[in-house]
């Protein structure tokens, strides 16, 4: 028999993790990216978070810079730059993690299975062939292979990359 550990995660799971102050979208400071909140990116329209409660590493959320619920709320220019950061987001993740498919999606609503309802966000979820298997069936347990912090460390450089391109641009 071989055992899975996880410990990282048990305090998500008994709902003891720390509550961050504020919204988890808004991260203080102005900075770029941010190692002790897992922020990866941040412009002036949107930012990119590795999920600290990810369902595979490399689990991403990229989300407006602006506080709102809807994507019906989103001026044109929000809507291209998050969908531009999406697609960027998506070539970053493949690239670096190399995953088999990747999941990108977003749950509007609580009733929908947003956790974080006021503030809009997506995911992107990397898939590798057989990443769960039985523990998610019968334990509803799943098993993440990697620190979050080594993904970080693993995912940072290119998004700094991509900053950096960005500001080229302006």
């Amino acid at each position: 028999m071989k055992t899975l550990w996880a410990p990282w995660r048990m305090e998500h799971v008994e709902g003891t993790a720390a509550k961050v102050s504020g919204c988890l979208f808004e991260p203080q400071g102005q900075t770029s990216c941010d190692r002790d909140a897992l922020l990866l990116y941040r412009d002036t329209q949107t930012l990119v978070l590795l999920n600290r409660f990810p369902y595979t590493n490399g689990h991403l959320l990229v989300a407006p810079v602006r506080h709102l619920a809807c994507l019906t709320d989103l001026r044109t220019d929000e809507q291209s730059g998050l969908m531009a950061m999406l697609s960027s987001a998506t070539r970053i993740v493949r690239e670096c993690l190399q995953p088999d498919g990747l999941n990108v999606g977003c749950n509007l609503g609580e009733a929908a299975g947003a956790g974080i309802a006021d503030h809009l966000h997506f995911h992107i979820v990397p898939r590798w062939e057989g990443d769960h298997n039985f523990m998610a069936v019968l334990a509803e347990v799943r098993s993440v292979p990697e620190h979050l912090l080594t993904t970080y460390d693993r995912l940072l450089p290119a998004f700094q990359e991509l900053l950096k391109t960005e500001e080229q641009k302006q």
